[in-house]
């Protein structure tokens, strides 16, 4: 994994080769990497968002419904719309597009192919699945796309890197991307709280359990990232024998319990992936 570091410079990222951006929906997810960019130093007048409500972002970014016939292309535009939206929008978008603009598209399931037959003008494509921890800059975000230079990479690197993590990987594998790390927080949340419920059960009070397992969760992601050894090596290292842990262990280890709980998850997540992908190839245009 690529974790970069912030450049001080970042304020200036967006020059006049990469601005104006225009990020089209401004939903969770949309939301939460404006919001971040911001605190990183974007500038807020190079940005301009497209949205049907209207309603506003942050002081100083332009926000719209839709975009007059004779705006100016943009030098890099977000996709940030629901993935069955994608056919509604993109006609309008597209008109606007030329063979100076980086499209960047958070929709999960759309293939690079399909976006370039709705973007037949993007002079670049790329696909990006952040999470919600980018609003925090702690986010993970895989990345693929069609050929790039080598300044293209790089300031997609940057973009990208102020969110958190950055992992490159290849399309076939970004549905499995998707699962891990897109899905993968709303997953690591219903694991605090059974773990914050179970333990009111045996009789911590809700005040208790809670802060208890989000420190917990915390506390061991923390020391799973730092350490030289796999996480797998590391429960061994809690786990004594006839002890407490290695009990609790012996339950989530029968029959590869937990392995296949989350195998399954994951793979649920995928085929949904590829369902979207589907859909999307039959509604192109």
């Amino acid at each position: 994994m690529t974790d970069l570091a912030m450049p001080s410079e970042f304020k200036d990222l967006l020059d006049d080769s990469h601005a104006p951006f225009w990020i089209v929906g401004a939903g969770n997810m949309a939301g939460s990497m404006i919001q971040c960019w911001l605190k990183k130093g974007i500038k807020p007048q190079d940005l301009l968002v497209i949205r049907p409500s209207g309603k506003p972002i942050s002081e100083g970014v332009s926000v719209v419904t839709h975009i007059e016939a004779d705006q100016a292309a943009p030098a890099t535009l977000l996709l940030g719309v629901k993935p069955q939206m994608l056919a509604t929008v993109a006609p309008n978008i597209a008109s606007h597009v030329d063979s100076n603009t980086i499209l960047i598209s958070v929709l999960a399931g759309v293939e690079l192919a399909t976006l370039r037959e709705y973007f037949p003008k993007a002079g670049k494509i790329v696909r990006a699945m952040p999470n919600l921890p980018v609003s925090l800059g702690k986010g993970v975000t895989a990345l693929c796309a069609e050929s790039l230079d080598q300044a293209q990479r790089q300031f997609i690197d940057q973009l990208m890197g102020a969110l958190g993590v950055v992992e490159w990987v290849r399309e076939d594998q970004f549905d499995t991307a998707t699962a891990v790390a897109g899905c993968g927080p709303a997953f690591v949340y219903r694991f605090i709280d059974a773990l914050a419920k179970a333990g009111e059960k045996l009789g911590l009070t809700a005040d208790q359990a809670l802060p208890m397992a989000l420190a917990t969760v915390e506390g061991a992601a923390a020391m799973a990232k730092q350490s030289d050894i796999s996480p797998h090596a590391l429960a061994e290292k809690v786990a004594s024998p006839g002890g407490s842990t290695r009990k609790g262990m012996d339950v989530l280890d029968q029959d590869n319990a937990l392995f296949t709980l989350i195998e399954r998850t994951l793979e649920a997540s995928f085929k949904q992936n590829r369902y979207m992908a589907e859909m999307a190839r039959k509604n192109k245009p």
